[in-house]
């Protein structure tokens, strides 16, 4: 009996991985337990585990493979009992893979036909708002002010060519089944049709995770109604408190950062104004129980945001020991899914690279997200004097159908208040 082990959804959001690592041949046999491979996902490297006993009868991808779509066959196993690895941690159910095999893309012609005797015209082959049609034929459409749309192609395959735009007229009506949706994104030109030459530039290839932050980025920005809000700290005593802090803690090892402060802060502001703390979703508003805090981290090829869960209800202490250590391993990217996946509020800080203030994207499907920026030396005005402060400039960029600006203001002034009186995180 063969059984093919199919590529697992190591997560509910995963779509396709990188097969980076065979642990096993052909020929070998293998028990539950072992592991068998290694996974690339967009966010982390995880190991797949074998359920059952069997032999490995054959390597259907190559590691290395990127790719790869999920439910995907990618080795077959032989003998009694030869199963294959969990979906996943979230209870996802693999389905059968002859349902997921992907249809190859038809090729695009790479020139121009000739002009000779053409089939009847059939409209633009699309693929969502993608038209087939040539280089020279979108360049003569754009200098004639043609909606390329409103075109029948000659070409093969309904693609558009020379000819049929030098008989089209300006204004023509598009055809009803041709016409795009008004929610439709706009398509993505090439470099070559925003004029950049082919060959002035080296093009590195999009890995699972930069695909994944773009895409996320853009519906995210696309999507959510979203708008900033920004305030100064004087952080001063909060410095002055770090300083006390880890002069306590150093006997432990432990060593606290502006930005452990920071993610103390918000999670107790969050406690205090609770209505930050949603989620917008179409069956209602999610009122999250605990003060979950992703903190963005930069890592090779883009950026993934670990999670400290329950932030309210751990010390500083804690909390710098789990920020540290969900650092580095989403910098070697062996973050676990439930480690990184969800969350109730982001916090993203660039002061390090004496950034002064910036706005975040929203992260999905949380209802804010926090920018923090360089805290500097600034002028003051205080009694109608002017003195030196340590000033840190943050902002608050809220999702409008889950926090207003009056529910967005009440928890930057309970945060405020926590920074610069940090001695009221503790009482």
């Amino acid at each position: 009996m063969s059984i093919d082990v199919l590529m697992p959804a190591l997560s509910p959001t995963m779509e396709e991985g990188t097969l980076a690592k065979w642990h096993v041949k052909a020929g070998d046999t293998v028990s539950s337990g072992d592991v068998i491979a290694e996974i690339e996902t967009d966010k982390a490297t995880m190991e797949v585990e074998a359920v059952d006993e069997g032999v490995v009868e054959e390597i259907l991808i190559a590691e290395g493979t990127e790719g790869v779509k999920v439910n995907t066959p990618i080795a077959r196993l032989s003998g009694e009992g030869a199963g294959v690895p969990p979906a996943s941690d979230s209870g996802a159910t693999p389905v059968k893979a002859e349902a997921q095999a992907p249809k190859p893309e038809p090729a695009r012609p790479a020139a121009e036909p000739a002009e000779a005797a053409a089939p009847a015209p059939k409209p633009a082959k699309r693929e969502g708002t993608r038209i087939f049609a040539s280089p020279l034929a979108r360049r003569i459409a754009e200098q004639k002010g043609l909606d390329l749309a409103a075109i029948q192609g000659s070409g093969p395959h309904g693609r558009i060519i020379k000819r049929d735009v030098e008989a089209a007229r300006p204004g023509a009506a598009a055809p009803a089944s041709a016409v795009a949706p008004a929610t439709a994104p706009r398509p993505v030109l090439s470099l070559q049709q925003m004029g950049i030459p082919e060959g002035s530039y080296d093009l590195i290839p999009l890995d699972g995770m930069r695909r994944t932050v773009a895409r996320r980025m853009t519906d995210s920005f696309r999507d959510v109604p979203h708008f900033p809000l920004n305030v100064d700290l004087e952080i001063d005593r909060l410095l002055e408190g770090r300083g006390r802090i880890n002069a306590m803690l150093e006997k432990q090892g432990v060593k606290v950062s502006v930005n452990d402060l920071v993610i103390k802060a918000a999670a107790i502001a969050l406690k205090q104004v609770p209505e930050a703390n949603a989620s917008y979703s179409p069956e209602g508003i999610a009122m999250h129980h605990h003060a979950d805090i992703a903190m963005a981290v930069a890592v090779e090829g883009g950026l993934i945001t670990p999670i400290i869960r329950a932030a309210e209800t751990k010390g500083l202490a804690q909390i710098a020991m789990e920020a540290k250590d969900l650092a580095e391993r989403a910098r070697s990217r062996k973050l676990k899914p439930e480690e990184f996946q969800g969350g109730t509020f982001s916090v993203s800080n660039l002061g390090m690279f004496g950034i002064k203030s910036f706005a975040s994207i929203i992260n999905e499907p949380q209802g804010c997200i926090l920018s923090v920026g360089a805290g500097e030396k600034r002028p003051v005005v205080r009694s109608d004097r002017i003195e030196i402060a340590t000033v840190m400039s943050v902002t608050l960029t809220c999702d409008h159908r889950v926090v207003d600006g009056a529910t967005g203001a009440r928890w930057l002034q309970a945060f405020k208040a926590l920074v610069e009186d940090p001695i009221t995180m503790i009482v």
